[in-house]
């Protein structure tokens, strides 16, 4: 056992932002999932933002460690550089493999400079409404930690759900963690009700606070090879500007693995401690109507919307107006590529159109029509036969790396802002509403110089026009010029 000094460890939030969330689609997506859209209280925080912000004034807070994907990573970077935050490291993985790797890795980045903090496992897209009484709960569960056991936040059920996983506690619950007796998958609604009416079962949240040196005690003990394989990928990990890059082969031999089953069903150490916060995993939209203040109505209403005899509704608009009038009971989702129009009781269904459009090779399955990119971001208009039209946005600062195109010359028309443009070593300042011819072939680069946003229409033209016919001589951002053999065309890291 690890020699403890008097002095309180510190307390290192993880936060784990590897899902998908297709089940919010078709706003969630692979290419942006729901953790950094803002879809839960008044402002404009991300989910990805509260999940940080919540934990303010909690004792000894230190900065958090991030474990995301690493096609994520300059959201990530970006969304806590918004609120202030200067992660003490932001992981990433080149695959997901579940959280029992993702905590391994974090509790070994944790403790590699031989401290031994407190770890609060977090994931990144849940709603806790009360935030007061959620660190009030944390705290309340430190002491446990601290003496090495490893502690579960089980949420006070409201109801008999059926989609959750339930955790037993092996004596009366209380405002202190109690041992664990068991996991239980999820129920069925007639089990699920008689487990409520024990008052020894709470669901699980897969929110965890527990010393570093404890995890990584019972993982050695529980799963060795798990443990080997994150070791080995964090021992061989590469510096990637800000970032820490996993490595590939020896992540890749994780077993894909929740740390529930890795560790919590099998351990002597597990305890619980029920929260009663407001919480939610937002997993569907029926779900984020429920946890979301509501007008008289019982209607959220987000964005360019206007309702008319309208009850019960979950309408939302990114771009154009949407108009409910006359209907109860609906989820109304519009994106700049997709409009969703379902039944709330159906809502969990999403997921199913999402698996169908996938087996059909359809775009709008994982990526939205706005890309993110470290510079800015693209959104392609229009396209037809070897042209397309897209917006460019390039922030303040940013630059787009030295490449070419075998295939495909572009005209550049500058709406805002002003850039420098390189062409073949020749730069050339363009400002609002002139433009500039990119031949194909010629290497070039645009940055952005100044304090506002650099917004140009770029019209393609060629034979091929997909994005990973870049060819790339120097980058800020460390980006490949290939793509790599397991990525979708298409996509650039």
């Amino acid at each position: 056992m690890t020699q403890h000094t008097s002095a309180p460890p510190k307390l290192v939030p993880v936060i784990l932002c590897g899902g998908t969330g297709t089940r919010l689609w078709p706003l969630s997506r692979a290419s942006y999932p729901k953790q950094y859209w803002a879809l839960a209280g008044k402002g404009d925080e991300t989910l990805l933002q509260q999940t940080q912000q919540r934990l303010v004034g909690l004792a000894g807070l230190a900065p958090p460690l991030l474990i995301c994907n690493e096609e994520h990573r300059f959201i990530v970077a970006e969304q806590m550089r918004q609120i202030g935050v200067d992660p003490a490291a932001i992981l990433l993985e080149p695959m997901g493999r579940n959280t029992a790797p993702a905590v391994a890795v974090a509790a070994l980045q944790a403790s590699a400079r031989g401290e031994d903090p407190l770890l609060l496992i977090l994931a990144a897209d849940h709603v806790i409404r009360d935030a007061a009484r959620f660190r009030t709960t944390v705290e309340a569960g430190m002491d446990a930690a601290r003496e090495g056991q490893l502690v579960t936040f089980g949420i006070v059920p409201t109801a008999a759900e059926t989609g959750y996983g339930y955790i037993e506690a092996a004596e009366p619950l209380a405002g202190v963690p109690v041992p664990i007796a068991r996991f239980v998958e999820k129920p069925d609604r007639a089990t699920a009700e008689a487990f409520l009416a024990t008052g020894r079962f709470t669901w699980n949240s897969g929110m965890f606070l527990f010393r570093a040196s404890a995890i990584l005690a019972e993982l050695k003990r529980l799963a060795p090879e798990l443990l080997a394989a994150c070791r080995s990928a964090l021992e061989h990990d590469s510096a990637d500007l800000d970032f820490l890059r996993l490595e590939r082969e020896a992540f890749a031999n994780c077993p894909n693995v929740a740390i529930d089953v890795a560790v919590m069903e099998r351990t002597d150490r597990g305890t619980v401690l029920p929260l009663e916060a407001g919480w939610s995993d937002v997993g569907s939209w029926s779900a984020l109507w429920e946890t979301t203040d509501h007008d008289a109505q019982g209607n959220v209403l987000r964005g360019r919307v206007i309702s008319e005899d309208v009850r019960n509704c979950y309408l939302r608009s990114e771009h154009r107006l949407v108009v409910g009038l006359g209907v109860e009971d609906l989820v109304v989702v519009e994106t700049d590529d997709v409009v969703l129009v379902a039944h709330r009781d159906r809502a969990q269904d999403v997921k199913t159109v999402v698996g169908l459009l996938e087996s059909a090779g359809a775009s709008e399955s994982k990526a939205h029509r706005r890309i993110y990119r470290p510079w800015g971001s693209y959104d392609g208009i229009t396209e037809g036969d070897r042209w397309q039209v897209k917006k460019i946005v390039v922030n303040p600062g940013a630059c787009l790396s030295l490449q070419k195109h075998h295939h495909r010359a572009e005209h550049w028309i500058v709406v805002k802002g002003t850039a420098v443009v390189e062409k073949d070593g020749v730069e050339e300042l363009v400002g609002e509403n002139q433009s500039t011819y990119i031949p194909l072939g010629a290497r070039h680069r645009l940055s952005n110089p100044g304090k506002i946003p650099v917004e140009m229409i770029e019209v393609q033209s060629g034979p091929y026009l997909g994005e990973d016919d870049i060819v790339r001589y120097d980058d800020l951002y460390g980006r490949s010029d290939q793509p790599r053999s397991d990525q979708p065309l298409g996509v650039q890291v």
